[in-house]
């Protein structure tokens, strides 16, 4: 299982992206996230904004949607070359279909859950996905403190993607630092989106380094 760090550009300097988006060019993702105030409370930015930032990155576009009406406009980030487009399961009224259209038009498909979100109702579709998300933190806002009670719930996601023999990607977005991401990592996440603790960082380069090496050495 290769670990991926996937930063989150909500921690950037919105104002420069396309210098924000090469501070991270060593990271194997830009974790972009996009919020309606309508599934969470806070506002961010849009399709126009990520179609400009696929254009400008050095790394791939992985789009965490925290959108309503996933099954509406989550296909239309793929259209504008998003590589990897992650709605969440509790936004989407078709998650099968909407998976299949993602991929249709060359993304990656991922599906994130809230905290309070089972796994369980979803095992069945994980052959559907390229990638599942466990926020390990409430959506909405950055800087948030990781949920360790989280951890039963990546592991059982781990041990059913195993079961299945299937690879499926398991992300974790929330919280992410040096202090918890081998905890992640030894659950069973393998991509991890880390915000303040690489734009945070005096040295980002080192940083990302530093958080995949701490994982790699917790993830089986």
């Amino acid at each position: 299982m290769t670990v991926q760090i996937s930063p989150s550009i909500l921690s950037a300097d919105f104002t420069n992206l396309s210098h924000e988006l090469g501070r991270i060019s060593d990271a194997d993702w830009a974790h972009v996230d996009v919020m309606d105030n309508h599934f969470v409370p806070n506002l961010t930015l849009g399709l126009p904004v990520v179609e400009r930032i696929v254009q400008v990155s050095p790394i791939p576009i992985d789009a965490h949607l925290m959108i309503a009406d996933a099954d509406r406009w989550a296909p239309q980030y793929a259209e504008v070359g998003a590589q990897s487009v992650t709605f969440h399961a509790e936004a989407a009224t078709a998650p099968i279909r909407l998976a299949r259209e993602i991929r249709r038009l060359g993304a990656r498909a991922g599906m994130a859950l809230r905290p309070a979100t089972s796994i369980d109702p979803y095992l069945d579709l994980l052959p559907e996905l390229d990638m599942l998300l466990i926020m390990t933190v409430e959506p909405g806002f950055g800087g948030q403190s990781f949920l360790d009670s989280m951890l039963t719930k990546i592991a059982r996601t781990r041990a059913a993607i195993s079961e299945q023999n299937l690879d499926v990607w398991l992300q974790v977005d929330g919280g992410i630092s040096r202090s918890t991401i081998e905890r992640a990592a030894d659950a069973g996440a393998n991509v991890f989106v880390a915000g303040s603790a690489v734009y945070g960082a005096q040295d980002i380069p080192a940083e990302i380094a530093t958080l995949r090496d701490l994982a790699a050495q917790h993830t089986h």
